[in-house]
């Protein structure tokens, strides 16, 4: 598997016994990467590593007690696969009642750190999918047992989510106010950030697809994925899944995947707004995000976000890193000005026929669109 993350840094972040936090835009590979590092360190035989998704607790919301039993179900349920330890499944109904929801979590945690010959290292993920007191209870949980670690309580800890846990605001109702996760979780040693494929990384996925199946990309295809796509590792696998599966022709392994046909692949995860793209429409909902991405679209230096407004955006993964700031790939351009016009666009078009403002000779009305705009 490709990896855009540092393993010797986090190996060394493990050997010191550091907690600390990947953060990325989703559907980047953080999941398949912590379940490599799993893998990883267990074949090792130097630790006990177990992955756990923290997102069965999102519904439970704020609701600890009923939280704290779906992630210790959760924990015990991907301790018996990983490891075949089955101590959490086995104690988390006795814990919950002896210790109750506010220290079940670093009660449990202490005691099989204690149980074990290896250290434990745990890997969260989805940390930042738990809401308002519940996110707090878990982070000063973790928190509480820093200090006796790695005999009694986890040597290493990764948080892994979207945003980095400093810029975590969290509401909590039993306090009546803002918690910053940076407090409550002041721990953390480093944020990490998985990055986005290079242009080699794109080069090799794609070749990892000619050596398998025998199929190459011919006439700069493997160019274009690279340009349309900047490397963002969800847009790279479903170009050219788009291009060698999906499209019939694409599946003919005696025809090279011509740029044409990544092209098309293009427009066809648009037209149809795939889940990614979708999930990506959503965001641009939210003030914050509204507040970076249309001053860059109506090309305005008169701009009000903040740099904490910049750094979420970044987060997200629909603004480049570093530099000037501007949308993160081309598909991502191409698709936000749709979505941010689309009730425009669709306001428009249920009053005239669009092709009133085309010219005899198929230029645009520049004058007649604008003024259409502007009623």
């Amino acid at each position: 598997m490709l990896t855009v993350l540092d393993l010797d840094e986090v190996f060394t972040l493990i050997q010191r016994k550091k907690y600390f936090v990947l953060h990325a835009p989703p559907q980047t590979g953080k999941t398949s990467t912590l379940l490599e590092l799993r893998d990883h360190l267990n074949a090792s035989g130097r630790y006990r590593c177990v992955y756990a998704n923290f997102e069965v607790g999102q519904t439970a919301r704020e609701d600890v007690p009923r939280a704290m039993r779906a992630l210790l179900t959760q924990l015990g349920r991907r301790a018996i696969r990983a490891l075949g330890d089955d101590y959490i499944a086995r104690a988390k109904t006795g814990l919950l009642a002896e210790c109750g929801p506010d220290s079940v979590f670093n009660e449990a945690l202490a005691v099989w750190s204690e149980r074990g010959e290896k250290p434990l290292v745990l890997l969260i993920d989805e940390i930042d999918s738990l809401e308002g007191d519940t996110l707090i209870s878990v982070l000063r949980q973790l928190r509480a047992g820093y200090d006796e670690r790695p005999g009694g309580f986890p040597q290493s800890v990764i948080l892994c989510g979207v945003r980095d846990v400093r810029d975590f605001q969290i509401y909590s109702s039993t306090e009546g106010t803002d918690v910053h996760g940076g407090s409550a979780f002041n721990i953390k040693a480093e944020s990490l950030r998985l990055g986005d494929f290079s242009e080699g990384d794109v080069g090799s996925l794609l070749g990892q697809h000619t050596a398998e199946m025998g199929q190459r990309f011919s006439g700069g295809a493997a160019g274009r994925v690279w340009e349309l796509t900047r490397g963002q590792p969800w847009l790279v696998n479903a170009l050219a899944y788009q291009a060698c599966f999906k499209d019939k022709k694409g599946r003919d392994r005696s025809r090279p995947i011509s740029l044409d046909a990544i092209d098309r692949a293009k427009e066809t995860l648009i037209l149809e707004k795939v889940a990614h793209l979708d999930q990506l429409a959503d965001k641009l909902r939210e003030d914050r995000v509204r507040r970076v991405i249309m001053p860059m679209l109506a090309g305005s230096g008169d701009w009000d976000y903040t740099m904490r407004d910049l750094e979420y955006v970044r987060d997200l993964g629909l603004v480049a890193l570093g530099g000037v700031v501007r949308i993160a790939n081309p598909i991502y351009a191409e698709v936000i000005p749709r979505e941010l016009t689309a009730s425009l666009q669709s306001g428009l078009e249920s009053k005239v026929d669009p092709e009133w403002y085309v010219n005899e000779n198929g230029s645009l009305n520049v004058s007649g669109l604008v003024s259409a705009f502007q009623c």
